[in-house]
Order: C-alpha cells, then structure tokens, then sequence
C-alpha cells in the first residue's frame, strides 16, 4: 500500500478532491471524492483549495519548506553556520513538490469533467477553465523557479488513464519551453477575457465557487496580465526570449484598457482570511514563525535590518520587534560571525524577530499572490532597461509607497492581544525615507546602482511575504549582494541556486527522471538565471 501510495504521488499523479464554500466560507462544499458525480463548478473550487496552504501563511510551509529551504539563502531571517547548513531539507522539497502535483491532478479532473459537456455548456462554463488555467500557471511559475525542468505536459493524468500507474508517469519538459506556453496561452486567455460574456445564471455560480477574486472579472484580468508581467520580466535577459519580453511588456503597460495590471493595493490578489473558523484560515502560523528561539524561524538578519535602520525605514518597526534585552536596539544575525557568536545573541535576546502582532499572531493576514509594489518595481525594472529613467524612478518610488501602505494594511488587519501594536507609517515618513541616501533614486549614477536599488525594495517588499518570489528574483539578478559563510566541511559551500527533485520522484519516476538527471543539482542555474 505505501508503495502504491508513492506512485500515486509521484509525478503529480495523485489528487484529493476537497472544496470549500467561497461566500463567507460557512459550509463546506461535498467532496466530490465522496459523491457519485462531480462539476465543473464544483471542482473548480477543490482545485482552487488544493493548495491554499501553500498561499496562505501556514505552519508546515513556513516551518518545513520556507525555515530551511528559503528563507536562509535570501537572508530575510538570520541563520546559525552550521555545516551542511546549505542543502535543501528534504521535507520540505517533497511537500511543495506532492502539493502542486495534487494541484495538477484536480486540474486535470476539470479538465476531464468539461470535455465530456457540449458545445453550449462548454461556453457557459468557460470562464471556470480560462480562471483556473491562471492559478495553475501561478503555481506552476512557482516550481519551475526552484527546480527548472519539471513533469507538466503529462502530469496529473492517473484518473484519465484509469488508474493505470506506470502509464501514467509523466516526462519532464524543458523549463523554458514550459515558460513559453505559459506565455503563449496566458496572451491567449486575456484576449478570450475581453471577449467573454457571462449571463446571470453562471456569475453568480462563478462568484459563489471563485474565493479568490470572488467572481470579479476585472480582478481576473489583472491576474492574467500581472502574471504576463512576471513571466515576461523573469526571461528578460534570456537571449532567445529578450525581444518577445521587450516587446510584450511594451504593449501591456501601454494598454491599460486591453491588458489591465494590479496597480494599486485595492486591485491585490490574495486569498483573504474573513472568517478564523472556517477552513480559510491561518490558524496554525504562529507555530509556524515562533516555534522557539532554537529553530531561528523568525529571526532577523542583519542585512536587511542594517539597511532598514540606516535609512528609517518606516516598516522597520511593523516588520520586527526589538530583541527583548536590546534596549529598543534593532539587531540582526551577522551571517559572518560565529555559530557561538550567533547563538549567544539570540539566547540573550538581542536578535529583533518578526513582529508578532503584524505577523505571526494576525489571524486575518491574506495570502499573497500578486500586489501592487511588486508590479511596479516590475515596471520600474523594465523602464530601466528601455532607456526611460524618468519613467522607472516614478514606478520605483510609487512601489516604495505602495509597499509601505501595505504593510500598514497587514497592521491593520491584525487583532493580536498581550502584543502592543506598532505604530503605522505615515506619509511623511515616507517621504522622507524616499530621500534617504540608501534609498534615493538620484544618488544613482549608473544603470546598475539603479538596479540594485530596485532589487533591494523586492527584497524588503518580499520579506517573508513572497517568499518564493524573493527566492527566484535573488536568485535572476544575484541583487541584493550577500555575504555567506563558506561551509567547507560541506560539498555544498554556498546556498544553492535551485532545488533538487524529491527521492520519491527520482525512485518512482526513473525511467523519466534519468533525462535530467545530469542538471539535477544544487549548483545548476536556470534558464533565467544567466547574470
């Protein structure tokens, strides 16, 4: 039975059919797993829930996949040296990896389901494929950037081949060929979102299965062409694909009507928490980013607290907390010191952590998918790159704005007792970090001081927030620069620069895996990642 099980697993081949009630989440959704027939509808929803722990703050993504896998190769926490402190967790790999792969699967189950329906239901149950193709691809974005090639075209394919286990296993297709489609079909599905026409019947089912954007159509197209966005900046400086980004981040940002984007904190898209007792919750989080002093989970790091405090940043005291012997004093961990250095300071309380109350005990934190300071630093990005300065200084500091009324928002959803509240940032303090030396657009002189500016606020925006997004774009433009401990007793001396795939997938999917097993280590670069 467990080896039927990890098959099942293996190459997204498994799939658990739970939903939930999108309007105010009360009542749970049958699981169709459990019913003699399903829907599309229906099923959209489960395939939307599939992995809402890996969108919304939670314990086991933050404690297993984000504490060890992440979070320390990007500095946004400090972390003790320790040898072979560089090599990915395991666990951590695997649940990503058996999530998606259980995301793939409900989404082929759609799939299924809507080919069996005619031409007319097809049509009026359109918008459920064209939304759901969106969320996958997110996702999808997501693996790709920490592990390059993945299985996707055949993936997720065991209840369509009726249970056939070995026939079910899936290739691995070229990263960058995955990206393309994305790219292709993503340009294909916000033109049919222009086009579509939903009658009253199906937008109200549409809006009751849809938690996510609640059935708004608008917020949809955003999503697909903020997506656009993202895929098309992250393959910038691939040879291959630098005229077509060019060329189509041009045309959605100067087409707002045809190709509208997040671009204010209002349009965000997120999973919200609207009600603690219902299955959209973040209940268990705090476990997750305060599970004792010894894991280092919510620790500072001493980079980022550095260049906060230098310039007064203004979400520097929404983010952290002062070390409860430090005097008020901000702190990080200085990844060059000692591990005794490192431990003492932490144990003695010197070492600022996240803040609690805007962080690890607001219930009400939403989970991030795309936000409006990331667009813009996005477009500042691409601005830069085109020879408009002018235009890339606007989006550059629009984004700091932006990032800072998000957080003040993070604050205001929070109601965590026995913690005193932060106060929130105020527009003066804005202002005036945006002249800040570190900070100031005009104290750049070159192209490359304005990028590296650019790339810090992604990594303050980031924080713990968009972890995995934080991750990839370190990773594209090696900005910020950071400085790390050189594990010599280790084969792996520095962070790595992608994830390897899970054992279960190289045992149970051998026959595919050899194709890429020669790229499958801890110092490949991806395909984007050619600074």
């Amino acid at each position: 039975m467990k080896k039927i099980f990890l098959i099942a697993a293996t190459a997204g081949l498994a799939f658990s059919l739970t939903s939930c009630n999108e309007s105010e989440f009360t009542e749970r959704y049958p699981d169709p797993a459990k019913i003699a027939q399903t829907t599309v509808e229906k099923q959209y929803t489960g395939f939307l829930a599939s992995n809402k722990d890996y969108v919304l703050p939670k314990y086991r993504n933050y404690f297993v996949s984000l504490r060890t896998n992440v979070h320390p190769f990007i500095q946004a926490t400090g972390m003790p040296n320790n040898s072979r402190q560089y090599i990915p967790g395991s666990s951590g790999i695997e649940d990503v990896w058996f999530n998606y792969y259980n995301s793939v699967a409900q989404y082929r189950e759609i799939q299924k389901i809507y080919a069996t329906l005619s031409d007319e239901q097809q049509r009026d149950r359109r918008i459920f494929m064209l939304t759901a193709t969106i969320y996958l691809y997110d996702y999808t974005q997501r693996v790709i950037d920490l592990h390059g090639d993945i299985p996707f075209a055949e993936a997720g394919t065991l209840s369509s081949k009726g249970g056939d286990y070995v026939g079910a296993l899936a290739k691995f297709d070229d990263a960058q060929t995955l990206y393309v489609m994305m790219l292709d079909d993503l340009k294909t599905i916000a033109a049919d979102l222009n086009g579509i026409t939903l009658n009253a019947g199906y937008q109200q089912s549409f809006s009751t299965q849809d938690f996510i954007n609640r059935g708004d159509l608008t917020k949809w197209k955003r999503y697909c062409n903020s997506l656009r966005l993202r895929l098309l900046n992250r393959v910038s400086d691939v040879e291959s694909l630098k005229a077509r980004s060019a060329s189509e981040m041009g045309e959605i940002l100067g087409n707002a009507s045809s190709f509208p984007i997040v671009e204010t904190n209002a349009q965000n898209i997120q999973i919200n928490v609207f009600n603690v007792n219902t299955e959209i919750n973040i209940d268990d989080f705090q476990g997750g980013l305060e599970s004792g002093v010894t894991w280092y989970i919510n620790t500072a790091g001493k980079k980022m607290i550095d260049h906060m405090n230098a310039n007064s940043d203004p979400r520097l005291r929404i983010l952290f907390e002062p070390g409860e012997n430090a005097n008020g004093q901000f702190m990080g961990i200085d990844p060059m010191a000692t591990n005794a250095v490192q431990t003492a300071q932490a144990n003695d309380g010197l070492i600022a952590t996240y803040h609690r109350y805007t962080l690890s005990r607001n219930k009400f934190l939403p989970g991030v998918l795309i936000n409006a300071a990331q667009m813009n630093l996005i477009k500042a990005e691409y601005y830069l790159r085109n020879s408009n300065p002018a235009q890339a200084k606007i989006a550059y500091e629009t984004a700091i704005g932006q990032s800072v009324e998000f957080y003040n928002y993070l604050l205001s959803l929070s109601n965590a007792t026995g913690i005193a509240a932060p106060a929130a940032a105020t527009q003066a303090q804005i202002t005036s970090y945006i002249a800040a030396d570190g900070v100031n657009w005009d104290k750049a002189t070159t192209n490359a001081e304005r990028l590296s500016l650019i790339a810090t606020q992604k990594w303050l925006h980031y924080s713990i927030i968009q972890s995995y997004e934080s991750w990839a774009d370190v990773r594209r433009l090696d900005l910020p620069t950071f400085q790390f401990w050189v594990d010599n007793a280790s084969e792996q001396t520095q962070p790595p620069v992608r994830w390897v795939y899970p054992s279960n997938e190289i045992t149970y999917n051998n026959a595919n895996y050899v194709a890429v097993r020669d790229k499958d280590k801890l110092t490949t670069r991806l395909f984007w990642d050619v600074k």
